[in-house]
């Protein structure tokens, strides 16, 4: 049997402006295995993102239990969680979130100086991952030289610099046109198949199809956590 990754019980966030309490989070269980592909979706307001941040180590819960591969997460320092993000999360964000004076093998390389990987090794790295993702004639192009489809590639490069057993996406659809979006999702595909974790927050039905799990948040409760039993179909139907 799989392990769980990610191991959630009675988490609650409860944001505090002056006097003012703002409940988002109201008491969420949830278990992720070793390999799955999740969706994590839900309207605007559902606490969506609050949750993605503290499956990320962005954030911590106001109260509950997180244990990330086997260790509790909820009650570490910045300085802890921080070292935990590095060393076993990576994340695609849907602004892309490069740095615009840096290259694409600069970007990519970035969380390999964090993590103390020596200048060659992780330039060496960083270009290997670009090719991979087809991007080899782009390394040293700036961002601002990409198109939306090929910075999110560099993202998501940069994303498995540290080689981590789990990605994060946060909308990576979001600012793409219909091309790009099947490019970036079959790379999604393709690393679920590679056996990573893979946690996407959308609110897009046809994006959350790609998962083979669709959890459904409403009101910071879970209204719905199902298997996705059309996912043999997207994966048989896509092609890189």
């Amino acid at each position: 049997m799989k392990e769980a990754v990610i191991d959630i019980k009675g988490v609650t966030k409860t944001y505090v402006n002056g006097k003012l309490q703002v409940p988002v989070l109201h008491g969420i269980d949830l278990q992720i295995f070793e390999g799955e592909f999740t969706s994590i979706m839900g309207p605007s307001g559902s606490g969506k993102s609050t949750f993605m941040n503290i499956l990320g180590c962005l954030d911590r819960p106001t109260d509950g239990f997180y244990r990330l591969s086997g260790e509790e997460v909820a009650n570490l320092d910045d300085d802890q969680l921080a070292f935990v993000r590095n060393k076993k999360i990576g994340f695609v964000f849907q602004s892309f979130n490069l740095l615009s004076k840096l290259t694409a093998q600069e970007n990519v390389a970035l969380p390999m100086v964090y993590g103390g990987v020596d200048k060659v090794t992780r330039m060496e790295r960083a270009a290997k991952l670009l090719t991979d993702l087809g991007l080899g004639d782009r390394i040293d192009h700036l961002p601002a030289e990409l198109s939306g489809g090929q910075r999110q590639r560099v993202a998501i490069a940069r994303a498995l610099a540290n080689d981590p057993s789990i990605i994060m996406a946060d909308e990576p659809t979001g600012n793409l046109d219909s091309k790009s979006t099947l490019e970036v999702m079959n790379i999604f595909l393709n690393l679920y198949k590679e056996g990573r974790t893979i946690i996407l927050v959308t609110h897009e039905p046809e994006i959350a199809t790609y998962a083979s799990r669709n959890v459904v948040l409403k009101d910071g409760l879970i209204l719905e956590d199902k298997p996705n039993l059309n996912m043999a179909k997207i994966e048989g139907a896509q092609h890189v």
